[in-house]
């Protein structure tokens, strides 16, 4: 009986120390973030409804016409021909592209 309390002793102990660290980590991570906990998350409407922090903006995800790989905006190469943006994954992709291009316009 004695090793069962101390077991029961033992794992209640344990969990008031994990959620004890799991705390201070939000508390951490709050103050790293300059914000002050779950308060930012809601809008006043004094705020009205874009709020006071700037907005985050999505990753635009983009389709590589050669190779068809999906990336992330701020990673593609872009290339502007006859006035439309294209994005590639790579300078490869691209000069691929570009040689069956001309290859089509000189057939043509």
């Amino acid at each position: 009986m004695m090793f069962l309390a101390r077991m029961l002793r033992f794992l209640f102990w344990l969990v008031v120390v994990s959620w004890g660290v799991r705390l201070l980590g939000r508390v951490v991570n709050g103050m790293l973030r300059g914000g002050s906990g779950a308060g930012d998350e809601t809008n006043t409407p004094a705020q009205g409804a874009a709020g006071s922090r700037p907005e985050r903006s999505a990753r635009k995800l983009l389709r590589d016409p050669v190779c068809g790989v999906h990336l992330a905006e701020v990673l593609a190469i872009p290339l502007r021909e006859n006035g439309e943006l294209l994005y590639f994954c790579s300078v490869a992709c691209r000069d691929k592209y570009l040689a069956d291009t001309k290859k089509i316009a000189a057939n043509g």
